[in-house]
């Protein structure tokens, strides 16, 4: 009887795992690159993904009268800046920062610059009221223009918009107890603005 010999056969060569990369955060490194040759269309397609944003976040914080011109000085520092962002945070991220950073300096314009610390960050002067009205609506966006830009932007950031205190912190700078702590004077300060009718509606937000 032959003797039976095993061969052993090679295991096929798998390719390494890739990492796995967001859509989003792929999509975004297509279009920075883009817009850093120069390609117009790009360019366009970053402006329309963002717009909306940022002008909701400066119309907010500025107020409406202001909103536009701050919009449209947020894409210029944008355009002009784009070559050095280094993708240490999301471009989403950035994009914030940049709006925030304008409109505060927006609103300070006329006097010393402030930067958003521990000690600073309520003290920026608020813009001209809007007329209020009769609908929670109109009475909320009345209240948030009288609270202070500093708290106004966090209130934005974090109830708004939805982000998260970490993402908060990222892109106001600041520590992640300053948000916490900011966020509860500002909320505490838009229900003293809004009177009876929300006491309670917000208060489980604040625990988080």
């Amino acid at each position: 009887m032959s003797e039976y010999v095993e061969t052993a056969v090679p295991a096929p060569t798998l390719a390494e795992p890739r990492p796995r990369v967001p859509a989003a955060l792929a999509d975004d490194a297509q279009l920075i690159a883009a817009c850093r040759r120069g390609e117009a269309r790009a360019m366009e397609m970053l402006y329309h993904q963002y717009k909306r944003r940022v002008f909701g976040m400066a119309h907010r914080i500025v107020g409406a009268s202001d909103a536009e011109e701050v919009a449209q000085e947020v894409f210029v520092r944008i355009f002009r800046a784009l070559e050095r962002f280094r993708g240490d945070s999301a471009l989403s991220t950035w994009i914030y920062r940049l709006t925030v950073n304008a409109s505060l300096s927006h609103l300070a314009k006329r006097g010393r610059r402030h930067e958003v610390s521990d000690d600073t960050l309520g003290e920026l002067p608020a813009p001209p009221a809007t007329e209020r009205d009769p609908g929670l609506a109109s009475r909320i966006e009345a209240a948030l223009a009288l609270l202070p830009a500093g708290y106004r932007a966090i209130l934005v950031l974090h109830d708004v918009e939805g982000l998260s205190h970490e993402e908060c912190a990222a892109i106001l700078e600041c520590r992640i107890g300053t948000c916490k702590s900011q966020l509860h004077k500002a909320r505490a300060r838009m229900r003293e603005l809004l009177g009876p009718q929300l006491h309670g509606h917000r208060d489980g937000k604040d625990r988080t």
